[in-house]
């Protein structure tokens, strides 16, 4: 069911969600300071390809690095990837054949918008 379930997510918003991880990832990557976020933004787009069967665990400690990086996150394009996944996941909720679908874009909207507060498991 879970092939089937990250095969569906492909069409349902998955490859448009890794596609602007990966930007995302690449333009952050420019930078030496960047780069903490580019490969955060690269985990991030292996699991918007494949959600099923990955879990968002909040981290127990997160210091002043971690929120810094999550507002200069938020600041140069995170929110975008966050509205994006809200947009696809209310849309996709509509139905109730589309709920499990929806729902992971929720779960990746939550890691869209603080992404150094969680890990993946």
């Amino acid at each position: 069911m879970r092939i089937i379930g990250n095969l569906i997510w492909l069409i349902c918003g998955g490859f448009i969600s890794a596609i602007e991880y990966l930007i995302a990832g690449v333009f952050y990557c420019i930078t030496i300071i960047g780069i903490p976020i580019g490969l955060q933004c690269f985990k991030f787009a292996s699991v918007a390809i494949w959600p099923f069967g990955t879990k968002v665990v909040s981290k127990p400690d997160t210091g002043i690095q971690h929120v810094l990086l999550n507002i200069i996150w938020l600041i140069l394009g995170g929110l975008g990837i966050c509205l994006t996944h809200i947009l696809l996941g209310l849309i996709l909720s509509i139905t109730i054949i589309g709920l499990p679908w929806g729902k992971q874009h929720f779960k990746l909207a939550k890691l869209a918008f603080t992404p150094f507060s969680y890990n993946i498991d």
